[in-house]
Parts: structure tokens; C-alpha cells; sequence
């Protein structure tokens, strides 16, 4: 009886959601609840079983060897109960979403968001839009986008964090910046929110910068950092291969964080939620 207790879906899903996105906080918006309540579902799994499944901190929470021990198990229960719902039903997940997303999201993690989101959904079809997060804002407020991946856009509320970390200066290995001379810098366009927030930082520091390159595209830039001509804003989670951070004896003015976030339709759209899903779970594992 404890053991077809502790399969209650609702109480597995918890369990995962919990371990995809590493806080208690970014399950509950994944989950579209309370945070109160995700924590309650996990004490009650908790005691069901009799083990601690997570072992917290203020800033974390990671899977004990019991939770690891488990969450296998419980990911092979709801694809389970998935499998089942849709044999009963007879409608498995399809549509067509289109999704947008920043291009340094494109080039690095979007492979393995989509092999996972394939494997699980193979008769959803997606069309993928790379961009400027400000344009692809832009794409969905005009209803031409259903998803968008992008960096958090200053007074915007909206989204579920997928994940929050400072942004870097970044070259190519070795690169040293003029330590008296303006700041060779390599810049997406405007309106690039890495590019407004570099330069807002330099004035703040009265650091003198001059833009050295421009580019729409991150293959153009990562091309002129490899070239040795400057360097760029970039995140380190996402960071193009052959790139490194600058040293920090280079005393540049520190950067920022910069949160990472899906806005989507919001519930009661399964596609939509289904790949909010698999990238929060490409976060919490990266």
C-alpha cells in the first residue's frame, strides 16, 4: 500500500519536477502552483517512503542517494501513466508549435533539448526561430511566435526561469584587454540586451570602449574573438567551444546577472508545456 501510494502521480511529478529544475521555487512555476504546495507533496512522498529524498540548502537542492536511487524509478512510473493516458485516450501529444529562441541557446543546448522533446513527443512539429531576445519579444507579443527561449528583458515579468548567472567578458584564450586604451568590443546590434547591459556597465565604471565588431550572428562573432579582436559579453553556460573567460586580473567592471527564461501561452496548452519541460529539464541537469 505505501508503495502504490508513493507512485500518485501528482506526488511524482513533484518528485522530477523538483529534480529537473533544482528548487522547490522554479518546480512550483513549471508546475503552475505554489511553491507551499510542491514542498508539501515531497514531504508527504518523504514520508510515504520513510527517507529523505532531497538534502537542502538556501540556494539548491540536490537528490540524496536515496533520491537518486529513486528517480529513475519515478520517471519510468510517469512515462508509464503518460503511456497509458494516451492509449486511452488514443490522442498522443501533436501540433505544430513555433518556437523562438536567442541564437547562443540555438548553437549550444538546443540539440539535446530537441532529442529529448523528439524522443518523448515525435509527432509534435516544431518550427525554430533564432534571434535577438528583444526581437523575438517583439515576435511573440505579435502572436507570430507560440514559445520563446531569451534572456529577461528589463521590466518584463513574464517567463518561468530556466536558470539566473552573471554574464562574463569572454575572448579567445590568452586574450588580454588595453589596460589604459578603450575596450575593443564585439556587439550583437541593438536592441542586444547583453550589448546594452556591457555598455551601461562600462559608463557606470567610466571604463572607455570603442565597438571593434558587429554582428546579428554568434557564428560572426565567436569568428572575430577567435580572430583576436576584442571581446564580448557572453554567458559561460552557453559559451561557443574555443572560447574562454577573460582572466580577471584584466580588472574589468564586473557584469550583471542575467536570468534566463521561457515565455509561453501560459496552462492549458500540453505542446507548449511539454517543451517548458524538456529545456527546464536540460537546465536543471547542464
Amino acid at each position: 500500500m505505501m508503495i502504490m501510494d508513493a507512485a500518485h502521480p501528482d506526488l511524482l511529478v513533484a518528485f522530477v519536477t523538483v529534480t529537473e529544475t533544482g528548487s522547490f521555487t522554479a518546480a512550483a512555476r513549471a508546475l503552475g502552483t505554489r511553491q507551499s504546495t510542491v514542498s508539501q507533496q515531497i514531504k508527504r512522498l518523504e514520508t510515504i517512503l520513510g527517507r529523505a529524498l532531497f538534502a537542502r540548502d538556501t540556494h539548491r537542492v540536490a537528490l540524496t542517494v536515496d533520491g537518486e536511487t529513486l528517480i529513475d524509478p519515478a520517471r519510468r512510473i510517469l512515462d508509464a501513466y503518460g503511456a497509458m493516458e494516451r492509449q486511452v485516450s488514443g490522442t498522443p501529444l501533436r501540433g505544430r508549435l513555433r518556437f523562438g529562441a536567442s541564437e547562443d541557446f540555438v548553437l549550444s543546448a538546443l540539440p539535446d533539448v530537441l532529442a529529448s522533446f523528439a524522443r518523448r513527443h515525435p509527432e509534435v512539429d516544431l518550427v525554430v526561430t533564432a534571434g535577438l531576445s528583444q526581437t523575438l519579444y517583439d515576435a511573440f507579443d505579435a502572436g507570430t511566435l507560440d514559445i520563446i527561449f531569451v534572456k529577461r528583458r528589463s521590466g518584463d515579468p513574464r517567463g518561468v526561469t530556466a536558470w539566473r548567472e552573471a554574464v562574463e567578458w569572454v575572448s579567445r584564450p590568452g586574450y588580454q584587454p588595453d589596460a589604459e586604451g578603450a575596450l575593443a568590443l564585439l556587439l550583437y546590434p541593438p536592441p542586444s540586451v547583453t550589448r546594452a547591459m556591457a555598455i551601461a556597465t562600462l559608463d557606470q565604471a567610466r571604463r572607455p570602449w570603442r565597438v571593434a565588431f558587429t554582428s546579428a550572428s554568434l557564428s560572426g562573432l565567436t569568428a572575430a574573438v577567435r580572430a583576436g579582436l576584442g571581446m564580448m559579453p557572453h554567458s559561460l553556460r552557453l559559451l561557443p567551444a574555443g572560447l574562454a573567460r577573460v582572466t580577471a586580473d584584466a580588472a574589468l567592471p564586473v557584469l550583471p546577472e542575467m536570468e534566463f527564461v521561457i515565455v509561453g501561452p501560459g496552462r492549458g496548452e500540453p505542446v507548449a508545456e511539454a517543451l517548458t519541460k524538456s529545456i527546464l529539464s536540460w537546465a536543471g541537469s547542464a
